[in-house]
């Protein structure tokens, strides 16, 4: 590559037709707050049926700006723990949804839930509004495990939960484990996984346990009641996390999370290949159009603002070229991949100029690989991510 002085170029949207656009709806209710979490969730839901009021409210509102060039491809209900409210409040938003946005008949539509909180009746009444993926956080087998991050279900109620799901009807299922957990060894950890494996899913988040500032579990650690394990550690288990998860037939398509085939998270690829999303509810994020906006993350705000101002938002920030084009580098190799034709298209080639020789050693040592349209990532590479990125310029 030769050295240019072409400026940086952003193409926002396509020239053609609708902005392909996802939908996040936060769900803060919750059975208590797990001593990890770092999520805005409230114990308390007196003021449930205020709180799907002024989601409507909130929706309809930016449907007014947004609605008529967009096609909704997927919808994701998230949390808190969208399973423990009222499946009747679930279909709510979703009827209000469908009457302000162009809502694809093929979209992916996905809701976060709690083992000890499906049933029956519930499973069906999902699947008879449209939704079409579960995303259950399991987050181990090991009874100890759950009892220290003070989960509500056991590992037997985790499995007879997916079987039953997948009995009703859902083909496509998704469970969270964590690992890296206090006093967890690889064989507990290759025990989650086997026992996720054996299980009727489509797909498996892996997270490494993070401290998060403002949890129990954080200060637990500051007090010295608890000890994780260093890095190196992590890293191990990590690198047995994609080696299994491989072997049985689940494909990595990002840093965390792990597929078989035709089963990767559409929505969360919203996410990884820069494209649009509108977020509502408390502590929504959302991104249109190269600005990004947040709601408030108190319950009390939140209402008061929508009831007042028809939306909640509390920040914003348009990025500058630069800052788009670190984002979606970043969020690119960590998943799927860098589509080169589609970045020079958005962005040029000044980056890839800019970065060729640590591209070029990247390639040569592994770290990466190259096909002919895209540059990802060799699993020794997602081992090492963040330390890689931190070297682009």
């Amino acid at each position: 590559m030769k050295n240019s002085t072409r400026k940086i170029k952003v193409s926002i949207l396509p020239e053609s037709s609708k902005a392909e656009t996802a939908i996040y709806i936060h769900i803060p209710f919750c059975d208590h707050k797990c001593v990890y979490c770092d999520f805005y969730s409230i114990i308390k839901d007196d003021k449930a049926q205020n709180y799907f009021d002024a989601l409507r409210v909130e929706i309809e509102h930016y449907a007014k700006t947004y609605s008529g060039n967009r096609d909704i491809h997927t919808i994701f209900f998230g949390g808190g723990t969208p399973s423990l409210v009222d499946e009747k409040q679930i279909k709510f938003v979703l009827d209000v949804l469908s009457a302000n946005f162009n809502l694809l008949p093929s979209a992916e539509i996905t809701l976060e839930a709690n083992p000890g909180t499906l049933t029956p009746r519930k499973l069906q009444a999902y699947l008879s509004y449209g939704i079409n993926r579960l995303s259950l956080g399991v987050q181990s087998f090991d009874e100890n495990d759950l009892k220290f991050m003070t989960r509500i279900h056991t590992a037997d109620i985790a499995r007879s939960t997916i079987r039953l799901a997948k009995d009703e009807g859902f083909s496509n299922i998704n469970l969270d484990l964590i690992f890296n957990l206090p006093g967890q060894n690889k064989t507990k950890w290759l025990y989650n996984l086997e026992s996720a494996a054996e299980l009727p899913v489509t797909h498996i988040s892996a997270y490494s346990l993070m401290l998060e500032k403002g949890t129990i579990l954080n200060k637990m650690v500051l007090d010295g009641k608890v000890a994780i394990s260093d890095a190196d550690y992590d890293a191990d288990l990590y690198e047995l996390t994609i080696e299994f998860l491989n072997s049985r037939g689940f494909h990595q398509y990002e840093v965390s999370n792990f597929a078989k085939e035709g089963f990767d998270c559409r929505h969360n690829k919203f996410y990884w290949d820069y494209k649009d999303y509108i977020g509502f509810g408390t502590s929504a994020h959302s991104f249109v159009n190269g600005t990004r906006w947040w709601n408030y993350n108190s319950l009390t705000f939140y209402l008061n603002s929508v009831f007042e101002k028809q939306h909640a938002r509390t920040g914003e920030e348009t990025m500058s070229p630069e800052e788009m084009i670190n984002e979606y580098t970043m969020l690119a190799l960590r998943s799927s991949g860098l589509k080169i034709k589609e970045f020079t298209d958005r962005f040029g080639i000044e980056w890839l100029e800019r970065n060729e020789k640590l591209i070029r050693e990247l390639l040569e040592n592994e770290f990466m690989v190259r096909s002919k349209s895209t540059l990802k990532m060799a699993p020794k590479g997602y081992a090492v991510c963040d330390e890689i990125l931190s070297r682009f310029n």
